[in-house]
């Protein structure tokens, strides 16, 4: 998620009036009138403070005739707190991000390995997702002999035992940085180079 929408929303937070509106509309929708009354302010207010919140996506607005109601819009409440936890831990190692634990990772990647590729270890078909295709990636990649350079043709071939579409992967390769290439000879990368599926929100 951008930088800019997730101070958006904290900005939306920073005010004690929002947080105590946000507050009452957990229990259920409600109007502009009713929340001025529970909160002891002027309708006035309740209709500033709703536009700050509305701005950031927070509350929905329905007009029933000369009524205007809010609710809670849940799912961008719960994404936006998530997305804050996962940009301050993007880069930390050992955090206290579920998916930095081993063993969860591991699940993950062995589920989306069972589904993408046949017994026999062919690729049913390329992902359009970009993490499940990382993982696709990687688990390819990992086959490769280390050290080795392969010219175009070879690798080509290489990929070919997997999926028809070589020229596809092979160009994901370069793009995801699991190898480069010069003179049309390709080397792997340094592991610590390629695009983690990890870091995705």
């Amino acid at each position: 998620m951008q930088l800019d929408k997730i101070i958006t929303y904290h900005k939306a937070l920073a005010d004690p009036t929002r947080i105590r509106i946000l507050i009452l509309l957990a229990e259920g929708e409600s109007n502009g009138q009713v929340l001025a009354e529970k909160l002891g302010i002027t309708p006035a207010t309740i209709t500033h403070h709703a536009a700050k919140l509305r701005e950031a996506s927070l509350i929905y607005e329905r007009r029933d005739k000369n009524t205007i109601y809010f609710a809670l819009n849940e799912y961008f409440i719960r994404s936006h707190a998530t997305a804050t936890i996962d940009l301050i831990y993007k880069n930390k190692k050992g955090g206290t991000d579920p998916m930095d634990d081993q063993e969860a990772k591991s699940n993950v990647q062995q589920s989306i390995i069972r589904n993408f590729f046949t017994q026999d270890g062919k690729l049913k078909h390329i992902p359009a997702q970009l993490k499940k295709k990382l993982i696709v990636l990687k688990h390819l990649i990992e086959q490769l002999e280390k050290g080795r350079s392969y010219t175009e043709k070879e690798l080509n071939v290489w990929i070919e035992q997997f999926h028809p579409d070589f020229a596809t992967i092979r160009r994901e390769f370069i793009m995801h940085q699991f190898m480069f290439r010069e003179n049309n000879i390709y080397e792997l990368n340094p592991a610590e180079m390629w695009t983690k599926w990890e870091t995705l929100s």
